[in-house]
């Protein structure tokens, strides 16, 4: 397994991906318990899955990525 240790909150460092993806937002590093709410109330994104998912963040994907490759040419 990847050490995902740096991008998790130190309560969530020993579960497994599956559990992980099932976790609350803010188990992510960086993310508030304010920012989780946030997105809650927003987009009905409770857990790190539903983030990852979101058609939101895939689409901003689906824009950004071929920007950073043309950006690298």
């Amino acid at each position: 397994m990847a050490d995902i240790s740096k991008h998790v909150d130190k309560a969530y460092e020993g579960l497994d991906f599956t559990e992980l993806a099932d976790a609350p937002v803010d188990a992510l590093e960086g993310v508030s318990k304010g920012d989780a709410d946030a997105l809650q109330k927003a987009f009905n994104i409770k857990t790190i899955r539903q983030l990852a998912e979101s058609k939101f963040v895939l689409r901003a994907q689906a824009i950004a990525n071929p920007a950073q490759a043309q950006k690298k040419k």
